[in-house]
């Protein structure tokens, strides 16, 4: 059964980022490097997401919520979301995720708002 997205607002997701199972999964490409992102979230390019979703699945192990993001939130992470979804719909091993979101207005909206934003080059970002 595919899994329904939802959508999450910045201040929803600021107020649960400290849960410890939550994961904040950042699907821009390069404008990562040089824009920053949202302290402590994984990087899982685009581009190359569906080759990576084991190594997400693994990161994520323990997790119940993911949030999908990228720049504005209106074609990669939704994709990304979707992609992920169906993924654990194949797989059919229950590896935990019980919510799969999408960041509203993305990385850029987060940002505007006035949110913490981190610009360590560290992998995976030890931002808090």
């Amino acid at each position: 059964m595919a899994r329904s997205i939802t959508f999450i607002t910045g201040s929803q997701l600021f107020s649960l980022k400290s849960r410890p199972n939550i994961v904040i999964v950042d699907v821009r490409d390069d404008e990562r490097s040089y824009d920053g992102h949202i302290a402590g979230s994984l990087h899982f390019a685009s581009d190359t997401f569906l080759d990576k979703l084991p190594t997400l699945i693994e990161s994520a192990k323990g997790k119940d919520t993911l949030v999908f993001h990228c720049a504005l939130s209106q074609v990669r992470g939704p994709k990304c979301a979707r992609k992920f979804a169906d993924y654990l719909a194949d797989v059919k091993e229950d590896v935990g995720v019980k919510n799969i979101m999408v960041l509203e207005r993305g990385y850029n909206g987060w940002e505007a708002s006035g949110r913490p934003i981190c610009r360590c080059k560290e992998v995976p970002c030890k931002g808090e």
